[in-house]
Formats: structure tokens, C-alpha cells, sequence
């Protein structure tokens, strides 16, 4: 079945960088387009970057943009989402997701900007 892992979460100043990664399997993930999405406390989930099959193209919400960066790496089946420049705002649990929707996701993994 389709199982997704995600970690290098963690704490972190505003301004400061964190990494994700997400390890996938049960399924062909070279062959898959991958999101992130977050929730962040009291809120909905929120879709944030999409990445096509090959890596290509890959596409943010406006509030990340220019400071996160979604790659994958299809040898390693592992996708990943580099996040610069963090914000106050950007504090959510954070899942990667097998295609465009919420579903199926990982389990999480908890982001916290704080001063």
C-alpha cells in the first residue's frame, strides 16, 4: 500500500531553514506527481507546491514562493521541500501527498517558526 514518511522537520527562527523529505513507497513514484500540503493550527489544509513526475515545473502557493523549493529525486523515491526565508506563518504540520489532492498523505511532521 502506499506508504509516505516525512521528515526533518523540527524548530526554527523566522529567517531561518529547514528541510523536509519524504519517503515514498507502495506505488511507481517516478511515475507520480507529489504536493506538499500543511495545516497550521485552527486551519484547513492547505495545498503549497506540486511537482510533475520528472521534476519539472514544479508549481507554489504565492505565500511560499521564491522562499520554498520542491525537488524529488525518483533513484531515491524521495521527495523533498527546501524552505528559506521561514516565517511566523509558516508554522503548520506539514504532509507530502501522492498527487494534486490531500490524499493519501503521510502522517506529518510538525514545522515550528517561533522567536
Amino acid at each position: 500500500q502506499v506508504q509516505l514518511v516525512e521528515s526533518g522537520g523540527g524548530s526554527a527562527q523566522p529567517g531561518g531553514s529547514l528541510r523536509l523529505s519524504c519517503a515514498a513507497s507502495g506505488f511507481t513514484f517516478r511515475d507520480t506527481r507529489m504536493s506538499w500540503v500543511r495545516q497550521a493550527p485552527g486551519k484547513g489544509l492547505e495545498w503549497i507546491s506540486g511537482i510533475t513526475p520528472g521534476g519539472f515545473g514544479p508549481s507554489y502557493r504565492e505565500s511560499v514562493a521564491g522562499r520554498f523549493t520542491i525537488s524529488r529525486d525518483n533513484a531515491k523515491n524521495t521527495l523533498y521541500l527546501q524552505m528559506n526565508s521561514l516565517k511566523l506563518e509558516d508554522t503548520a504540520v506539514y504532509y507530502c501527498v501522492k498527487g494534486d489532492g490531500v490524499a493519501p498523505r503521510g502522517q506529518g511532521i510538525q514545522v515550528t517558526v517561533s522567536l
